[in-house]
C-alpha cells in the first residue's frame, strides 16, 4: 500500500521560498498521479497542484501559477513543491496525494474547488506559515 510523507514545512515571511518534498513508499511512484493539497484554518481543503504519472506533467491552480513548481525526482521516490514569492494567504497545512490514472484531471477541471476525491492516499501534512 503506498504511503506518503510530507516534509519542509516552516514559518517563512512573506516573498520567501520554501520546498516541500513528498517521500513515497510502498509502490512505485511512476504509477501514480502525485497532488499537492493545502488547508487553510477554517477552509476547506484546497488543491494547489499536480504531476501526471503518463508524462509528469504538471497542474497549478490560477493563484500559484508562476510562483510554484512541482516535480517528481522517480529515482529518489519524491515529489517536490517549490514555492517562491510566498504569500500570507498560502498559509495552511500542505499535503500530497496519490492518485490513479487520471486523477489530475479532477484538478485541471475544477482547480482550488477540487477536494482530492480521486487521490486514494495521503499523507499527514506539513505546516506552512508566511507571516512577518
Amino acid at each position: 500500500q503506498v504511503q506518503l510523507v510530507e516534509s519542509g514545512g516552516a514559518l517563512v515571511q512573506p516573498g520567501g521560498s520554501l520546498r516541500l518534498s513528498c517521500s513515497v513508499s510502498g509502490a512505485t511512484l511512476s504509477y501514480y498521479e502525485i497532488g499537492w493539497f493545502r488547508q487553510a484554518p477554517g477552509k476547506e481543503r484546497e488543491a494547489v497542484a499536480c504531476t501526471s504519472s503518463s508524462n509528469g506533467n504538471a497542474t497549478y491552480v490560477h493563484s500559484v501559477k508562476g510562483r510554484f513548481t512541482v516535480s517528481r525526482d522517480k529515482l529518489k521516490h519524491t515529489s517536490l513543491l517549490q514555492m517562491h514569492s510566498l504569500k500570507p494567504e498560502d498559509t495552511g497545512v500542505y499535503y500530497c496525494a496519490a492518485g490513479l490514472d487520471t486523477a489530475c484531471v479532477e484538478i485541471e477541471v475544477l482547480g482550488v474547488l477540487s477536494r482530492g476525491e480521486q487521490f486514494q492516499a495521503w499523507g499527514r501534512g506539513t505546516q506552512v506559515t508566511v507571516s512577518t
